[in-house]
């Protein structure tokens, strides 16, 4: 089905929205609501989405892309957790097999390691220590059932070296290979919300929040709203308010009420480097102690490498930021496990986002990577119900239990449609990659943006189209990374981009990875948007300095 998502339907939408009405309105557009709103509307719920700025500008554009279970865990005990994100994980692989692939992680042990992964115990001496890993990894696989992806091994030293050989080899006592899956997580949430308006959802981005209209007895009964673009303000009727806004929850809450959730936001921080400066292709490295207990990684994106993550508490979750603890620790982490050496010279950016972990009820003052990573569905004032905590792997089963609630709360059966439903461009995908590997030589594109084309499944069909139509769309954005200029267009007419920086910093993930963080290029990105979304001489203008300055934060 052709679905666009163009500025003109974000349009449509408000309007909609106000004129008739919504059964659920979900507030908030990261992975966690557009999850929501996909399954209200596959039960057959009247429901919408609103967002107070670009559909995954939160947390969910700020994480490690991948699509995992929480080997760490195990450690911990929290088996239910791991199983849950093992299950959802092979359901992501199966419903999105264009969106999300497995992945080989290498996993060293060296002499040196203490408490690798987390383990609450160690041996004397350590002997034995690798037996415990091999049998960990074990059970992660056998926790994945029938949805698993492919066994765990021991590998050689040669081996582990030959797949990483960053890896520094003094020390290196054994090595494994376990598997887990990769995504581009805004392209999956903008997937998801196109499944979602397939459906028939109503959804806006840069659609503000600015209250409640309440009955006598506090019960909601219309959310107010505010286009953020063109200052109109809009009042949506609404029978149920799912609040889905992460970090923000507490906030959204207070708007009807006293809110009584407790979230403690927990700030990782990852960096991004050149592929040739750790030497990583086809295999990611779980560096398997850190002095916080948490795993970093190094994973393959592109032709870069994204390290990460930190597990820190505080600072401002309107504006996150990497500073120079977050840097230096993880260069100096990474660096222990290196051949060579990493240096600020080398990282091409930092960046940061808030999870939204679940706080004890006390409060609590501890480590927030001792904060459980499970997600909560509670009633919130005014009758909202308020999903929040969770990883971006579970985001289905998130708005699975989320509905099951609100089912529960009005009397209505209970149904699953999501589990086995496939996202927008899973069918056909099959067909779409043979054509373009088939475009590939005529475009002269190379193995880079034809895996970046793949991740379209089916809906890759429409750039083929565009690029067919004007071969100058045919060609990357920056020469050394894989995003081509018919993406852009797409964006606008499909993705709801609406600004130059939801362009170059989700759909394109070039504030990140460009050396430029996007600048060099934007000037022309700005002028293929301008004609799709008529920008003015002086709206392009505006928006190129904007982005200049946004680039810089």
């Amino acid at each position: 089905m052709n679905t666009p998502l163009s500025q003109h339907e974000r349009k449509i939408a408000l309007r909609q929205m106000a004129q008739d009405g919504l059964e659920v309105l979900v507030i908030g557009g990261g992975i966690t609501g557009s999850g929501v709103v996909l399954e209200a509307m596959a039960r057959g719920y009247r429901a919408g989405l609103i967002e107070k700025a670009d559909f995954c500008s939160g947390t969910s554009s700020k994480s490690t892309k991948l699509a995992h279970g929480g080997i760490r865990y195990l450690a911990h005990f929290d088996f239910a957790l791991v199983y849950e994100g093992l299950i959802e994980r092979g359901r992501m692989i199966r419903n999105a097999p264009h969106l999300v692939k497995p992945l080989g992680f290498v996993l060293p042990l060296y002499k040196e390691n203490k408490r690798p992964m987390d383990v609450p115990f160690v041996p004397p001496g350590g002997i034995g220590l690798s037996w415990i890993m091999q049998a960990g990894l074990a059970l992660y696989d056998v926790m994945s059932g029938r949805l698993g992806i492919k066994m765990h091994r021991r590998i050689s030293t040669k081996n582990a070296l030959t797949l990483a050989p960053c890896l520094k080899t003094e020390g290196l006592n054994s090595s494994f290979i376990y598997y887990d899956g990769q995504t581009d997580d805004t392209l999956l949430t903008m997937t998801v919300l196109r499944t979602a308006a397939q459906h028939g959802a109503l959804l806006a981005n840069y659609a503000e929040l600015i209250g409640f209209e309440q009955t006598e007895n506090g019960a909601i009964k219309a959310a107010l709203v505010r286009d953020t673009i063109n200052n109109d303000e809009y009042r949506i009727p609404v029978g149920t308010v799912i609040n889905a806004a992460g970090v923000f929850a507490g906030r959204v809450e207070s708007m009807a009420g006293t809110s009584k959730i407790s979230i403690k936001p927990a700030k990782g921080v990852h960096l991004t480097v050149p592929r040739e400066a750790v030497k990583l292709d086809e295999y990611a490295v779980v560096l398997p102690e850190t002095p916080d207990g948490r795993l970093l990684f190094m994973v393959p994106w592109n032709t870069r490498v994204t390290i990460g993550t930190t597990d820190t508490k505080g600072g401002d979750i309107d504006q996150p930021l990497a500073n120079h603890d977050d840097i230096d620790y993880l260069l100096r982490t990474t660096n222990l496990y290196m051949r060579t050496r990493l240096t600020r010279d080398d990282i091409i950016s930092s960046w940061a986002g808030y999870r939204p972990l679940i706080s004890p009820a006390n409060g609590g003052n501890g480590d927030t990577s001792k904060l459980s990573r499970t997600h909560v569905v509670m009633d919130g004032p005014g009758g909202m119900v308020t999903i929040v905590g969770g990883k971006l792997t579970t985001y289905r089963r998130m708005a699975e239990d989320t509905l099951d609630h609100v089912a529960k709360r009005s009397g209505k059966a209970i149904t699953h449609p999501t589990q086995n439903m496939p996202l927008d461009g899973a069918v056909g995908s099959q067909a779409a990659n043979a054509a373009i590997d088939a475009a590939a030589q005529p475009y002269d594109w190379n193995t880079d943006v034809v895996k970046r084309l793949k991740q379209y499944g089916s809906e890759a069909h429409k750039l083929l189209t565009l690029c067919a139509e004007d071969v100058a769309l045919a060609q990357p954005i920056v020469p050394d990374l894989p995003y081509i200029m018919a993406e852009v267009v797409y964006a606008c007419r499909y993705e709801m981009a609406m600004q130059l920086d939801d362009m170059i910093t989700r759909r394109l993930h070039l504030n990140f990875e460009d050396w430029s963080r996007g600048i060099k290029p934007s000037p022309a990105i700005a002028q293929v948007m301008a004609g799709e979304l008529g920008w003015s001489i002086s709206e392009t203008a505006a928006q190129v300095a904007g982005y200049a300055v946004v680039s810089r934060q």
